[in-house]
């Protein structure tokens, strides 16, 4: 018994249940698929096709696109599709979204957008369908903040499958460790209800292991008692800036999340002035706890250079999005990713040699993300997660304008590839998409990817859900 890691660009299924003798054939039986489902299904070229474009901005090229109003249209597309020997995936906003090809059946979850509050109990079930953004609105009027990540406008199932690293993960842990409950439709079709109590392997394997078990419909989530924080951003236009934040950080309390981004900004709507086309360095930072003491541990950053904008301040948690200041309008980027054991004076020196103002970096931004505190600790039911132990993360992300969009993935790989020597070879489910082997090798340590194979085996046992890479055993 072996494990094999099989990346659906090397496994095809066509014939494996059916051979589709002709174009007509195959669109015949796609349209066959409405009389199963309560939802719209459009392919190619139909209206409501075009919303499988996804906010990253890669190539999908669904067979169907499937608009789910229910979770019963997820468990009639799945039996569908392994009916007739084909994949699905499912997407909500696309913020992480990898190529789909004309084998897959894509269920787009914008029409699952339940969202229940219990303002006493603290806590939400939420529709796969929705955004954090939309989850805020509907708590923080309440004093009562959901686990989000660095951006609220992508999805609250997407972020909680891969574990979720926040801009208060050293505060308050991954996003994923206030998961209470799933509702997953398996790749046999079956539609279940998961809690670490009724099952303790789907639980474990949901939170952090992506949708390789299965494609949630709705989850249950804690939420926080925190009405607002302390945190923004200061910006600089010194590199050197770098430096002095990583011996500033070293000493923090795991009250204080923060991390810093060496950033090209395009002179775009929303984007300040003083940074607009130009380099410079943001140092992000969210505090929860004594908003005084916040202040007074960020005054030593706030003299190692006068910052040409200074955006920290006590903010309401309705304004998370802040700290980050993420795009909100869709974006063709790429994105590479490495996670860091260590951030040494050389290991910063690389990192502003290889995208420093003078290194004619493509990226336009390149962020390291400070880790540790709660972010290290196990939660209290075990999940798929690996790499707690990283000290740091390393994220680029750089804009695929048509002028430099095939330089940019190779240029990416310098700036990573600058940080090997500090680099753990591992890396978050989340950060920077990607297909392959390779991937679910550093997103996974050994143990934990046998696991999600067997998982996959058990609940997935023809590969429904083999779309983009899947852990399988073979025997």
């Amino acid at each position: 018994m072996s494990l094999d890691l099989i990346s659906t660009a090397t496994v095809s299924r066509k014939g494996s249940q059916m051979t589709l003798s002709s174009d007509r054939t195959r669109t015949d039986m796609l349209r066959g698929l409405r009389f199963r489902v309560s939802c719209p299904v459009a392919l190619p070229g139909e209206p409501g096709y075009e919303r499988c474009t996804p906010w990253n901005g890669v190539p999908v090229n669904p067979a169907a696109v499937v608009l789910a109003a229910t979770p019963q249209d997820v468990v009639h597309t799945v039996k569908f599709a392994g009916a007739h020997g084909m994949t699905v995936a499912v997407q909500c906003t696309g913020h992480g979204a990898t190529g789909v090809d004309g084998d897959t059946i894509l269920v787009l979850t914008a029409g699952l957008a339940t969202l229940d509050v219990d303002t006493v109990g603290r806590t939400a079930c939420i529709g796969a369908g929705l955004s954090w953004q939309q989850v805020l609105d509907a708590t923080t009027p309440y004093g009562l903040a959901p686990p989000c990540g660095s951006a609220p406008g992508v999805g609250v199932v997407g972020l909680l499958t891969g574990g979720g690293v926040g801009p208060l993960a050293r505060s308050i842990g991954l996003s994923s460790n206030y998961v209470r409950r799933f509702e997953v439709v398996t790749g046999t079709g079956a539609l279940l209800h998961v809690t670490p109590q009724d099952s303790p392997d789907l639980f474990w394997g949901l939170r952090g292991g992506k949708s390789t078990v299965g494609i949630v419909t709705a989850v249950e989530i804690e939420l926080l008692p925190i009405r607002e924080f302390y945190g923004g951003a200061l910006y600089y236009d010194v590199a050197a800036v770098l430096h002095g934040w990583r011996t500033w950080c070293a000493d923090l309390p795991e009250s204080i999340t923060t991390s810093i981004a060496l950033q090209q900004l395009p002179p775009l709507p929303g984007v300040p002035e003083p940074l607009a086309g130009r380099f410079s360095v943001s140092v992000r930072l969210a505090a929860i706890g004594d908003h005084g003491e916040a202040q007074r541990l960020l005054e030593p950053m706030r003299r190692v250079a006068d910052p040409v904008l200074d955006a920290v301040s006590v903010l309401p948690y309705a304004a998370i999005g802040a700290v980050h200041a993420d795009p909100v309008e869709p974006l063709p980027v790429h994105e590479d990713h490495a996670v860091l054991r260590e951030l040494t004076a050389e290991a910063v020196d690389a990192l502003l040699a290889a995208a420093g103002p003078q290194s004619a970096s493509l990226q336009a931004i390149v962020e390291l993300r400070h880790l540790g505190g709660a972010f290290a600790r196990p939660p209290v039911h075990r999940d798929a997660f690996c790499h707690r132990d990283a000290a740091f993360s390393l994220i680029t992300i750089g804009v695929l304008a048509p002028e430099i969009a095939a330089a940019v993935p190779g240029n990416a790989a310098q700036v990573v590839n600058a940080l090997n020597p500090w680099s753990t070879g591992g890396a978050f489910p989340n950060f920077a998409p990607a297909t392959g082997a390779e991937r679910l090798v550093s997103s996974y340590d050994q143990e934990t990817l046998f696991r999600l194979a067997a998982l996959a085996d058990r609940h997935d046992p023809t590969g429904v859900l083999a779309t983009g890479q899947v852990a399988r055993i073979r025997y």
